[in-house]
């Protein structure tokens, strides 16, 4: 039996919510948007969605003010938790993504390539078991960081991956 959820009045995002998961498990992406305003509890929905995601891997960002300027700042958030797997990237695609977060230096990188890194990465922790990625208060990302998120959201297809 399932405990009771915490929030009150939140039936319907919640079977959303569980529906995105269980597709994940089942090997199918999927991308959901959650918005509202502010203080209505969408960060409390997305809490509640990495409880229910026992199994998978949850690698998470939250958009920081102070960074938006900062570019690729909110996808070193996501990625971080990744980056041993660099080494499983095509080459202009690590070389792309080192560069960007600042693990090698050279001339700024192509975002298409960073994007693609970005998306390999995913599929790659994918392979081991679901993995969960969450983007609290996305407004405040990064312009670089937010596109790649978007490029990845429209190209996730047969892994087990969920954007929120």
């Amino acid at each position: 039996m399932r405990p009771p959820s915490r929030l009150f009045g939140r039936t319907a995002e919640l079977e959303i919510l569980g529906r995105l998961i269980a597709n994940a498990r089942r090997g199918r992406s999927a991308v959901l948007v959650v918005r509202g305003e502010p203080g209505i509890g969408k960060t409390e929905l997305l809490r509640q969605l990495i409880a229910e995601a026992s199994g998978f891997g949850v690698t998470r960002v939250a958009g920081v003010e102070s960074e938006m300027e900062l570019p690729y700042a909110g996808l070193h958030q996501l990625c971080a938790p990744m980056l041993g797997r660099l080494g499983s990237l095509a080459e202009p695609q690590r070389r792309g993504l080192s560069v960007a977060f600042g693990l090698a230096s050279g001339d700024s990188p192509d975002r298409f390539l960073v994007a693609l890194a970005a998306l390999s990465l995913l599929a790659e922790a994918a392979q081991e078991r679901p993995m969960l990625c969450v983007v609290d208060d996305a407004q405040w990302l990064d312009q670089a960081s937010a596109e790649v998120l978007g490029f990845v959201g429209r190209r996730l297809l047969a892994e087990p991956v969920a954007l929120v």
